[in-house]
């Protein structure tokens, strides 16, 4: 059997480590040939100086590797007005905490970035989940179509992640907001992890809900539920059913690639040998 991957994988650099000089050459060891940038150099990628993205710049073409995705913390943040935030979800920042205000000046770095790192996609989120996220759906409609429209005149795609710390967390979540947005500049990073702390069976349930030409890349990772709280482990071992879920996908031609986002904190808290671990088995599902 071959061992080499039939759709295109890639990694989020900062699971495997903050330090790019670390994390690239262990996911060229694996055969990703693409990085999305989140945390380098214990920055979030939004706050790099001019010198330190030109270093990060010149490290990912020294690995002979392009940056697919700038994954920004664009709408994960609190959305003003009568709005409870539900207290459930861990609300992971990565070194970026940022109020509604500064939502059209991370945009217009999202799209800087973009354009110097060569990236298609940025991602973007939802706001933080509240008690009643339908209440929120009018605004995120209004914020998603603006981006997308701006992505359009920019040739980048905003890339809705379904987190499940805020509003859009499920497929049927974002199968609602991708109908409410159609637009060619929109597309859902499809995160089957995210949809089971969200309470949903990602596959084959979820995904049988998505628009499959508006999924335009994927996050991997995989965990079991103990109560409400997900435990991170090896990805292709826990509850996530990633064998089914890669065959759809051959199945219905996606093109995009499935970047691995761990999560797992690895072996004895060894963050970079649990990326290299997942990485592997990440290329070995995508190769069955």
């Amino acid at each position: 059997m071959s061992f080499t991957p039939k759709i295109q994988i890639a990694a989020i650099t900062d699971e495997f480590s903050p330090d790019l000089a670390a994390a690239l050459p262990v996911m060229r060891e694996i055969g990703m040939a693409s990085a999305e940038l989140r945390v380098v150099s214990g920055k979030n990628i939004m706050d790099l100086n001019d010198a330190e993205r030109t270093q990060a710049k010149e490290q990912i073409s020294d690995a002979g590797m392009t940056v697919i995705s700038i994954a920004s913390p664009l709408l994960k943040c609190v959305l003003p007005g009568d709005h409870e935030v539900d207290g459930r979800f861990q609300q992971d920042v990565f070194g970026s905490k940022h109020t509604f205000d500064d939502q059209a000046r991370l945009a217009e770095r999202a799209f800087e970035l973009a354009h110097f790192f060569g990236a298609r996609f940025i991602r973007v989120f939802s706001y933080w989940r509240t008690t009643q996220p339908e209440r929120c759906f009018p605004a995120i409609v209004a914020a998603l179509s603006a981006l997308a429209e701006r992505a359009a005149q920019e040739n980048v795609i905003i890339g809705l992640e379904n987190e499940h710390a805020c509003n859009i967390g499920t497929a049927a979540e974002s199968a609602k907001v991708l109908a409410a947005v159609d637009h060619p500049n929109l597309q859902l990073i499809w995160d089957p992890a995210n949809a089971m702390v969200g309470g949903e069976q990602p596959y084959p349930h979820g995904y049988s809900l998505l628009p499959k030409h508006r999924i335009g890349h994927i996050h991997a990772k995989d965990c079991e539920m103990i109560g409400h709280k997900p435990v991170w482990g090896p990805l292709g071992t826990r509850h996530v059913d990633w064998k089914g879920q890669i065959a759809a996908l051959l199945a219905d031609d996606y093109q995009g690639a499935i970047s691995l986002e761990t999560h797992w904190p690895g072996p004895d808290g060894n963050k970079l040998e649990g990326s290299r671990i997942c990485g592997w088995n990440l290329r070995g599902l995508a190769s069955a």
